[in-house]
């Protein structure tokens, strides 16, 4: 199973790994176009207004721009512990034994604008780049990404399950055909249904912690129903390649 996680603007700093070894990361079919972006981000870093209007940054992001700056300098972590925020916050990562967290390190991968995607275990600098940056002398990240990483999610998924739980913006740097997606909705009392972006990234995140605790291998999406409702998750399925789950 291999469960594609978000990832999140907001990152943590430091950490105690070697500076950024493109060499060192899973999928080196992305080696190329990992370098072309660093590269461009590094000497955009130079011009703080270029960089702002590139990364959609306000005039408070001198912080990012300079993680960009230190790219291949900086110290790395896993990216499971580099992205912060609501997902990871469920997740709850550092709660994971060693046998968890050896799981997640085979189970889980985060999608990334910079790099494509990265296994959980790959050290990864700080950095800021969205899937909607617009970079001077690109066209969209998408299409850039888009002819290479969805080959590279496939190879790398074999014949295992693969549970997208991506943003939209994400899942188009290189859509997974036959993926299995989660949508999460909340309900109110007149029964009506409606998406809530905090919700959202709570719930994918119990969902992907569920996906690394259980001792299952679900291969389609009643399996991976089952892992969710085991979790205390109130879920439906949608499809064959979608899962509801209820807040």
């Amino acid at each position: 199973m291999l469960v594609l996680l978000p990832p999140s603007e907001t990152k943590s700093a430091g950490g105690d790994g070697a500076p950024l070894d493109l060499g060192d990361l899973s999928m080196p079919q992305l080696t190329e176009t990992r370098e072309l972006l660093a590269q461009t981000l590094l000497g955009l870093a130079a011009d703080f207004d270029a960089s702002s209007r590139a990364l959609g940054l306000g005039a408070n992001g001198a912080d990012e721009i300079e993680r960009n700056a230190k790219l291949w300098v900086s110290p790395t972590r896993p990216a499971l512990e580099r992205y912060t925020g609501v997902l990871f916050d469920a997740l709850d990562a550092a709660t994971f034994t060693k046998v968890q967290r050896e799981k997640a390190y085979r189970r889980l991968a985060v999608g990334s604008a910079l790099f494509g995607a990265v296994r959980a275990s790959d050290p990864i600098p700080a950095y800021r780049l969205s899937a909607g940056s617009k970079l001077p002398g690109f066209g969209t990240l998408a299409a850039l990404w888009r002819p290479e990483l969805t080959a590279a999610l496939v190879a790398e998924a074999g014949d295992d399950l693969v549970v997208d739980l991506r943003s939209g913006a994400y899942q188009q740097l290189g859509p997974v055909p036959g993926a299995v997606t989660a949508t999460v909705l909340t309900e109110k009392p007149d029964g009506t249904r409606t998406v809530v972006s905090h919700f959202n990234k709570h719930h994918k995140g119990l969902l992907a912690r569920a996906l690394v605790q259980t001792r299952a291998e679900p291969a389609d999406v009643r399996g991976l129903a089952r892992v969710a409702s085991k979790a205390g998750l109130r879920v439906e399925i949608a499809s064959a390649t979608e899962l509801i789950v209820l807040t």
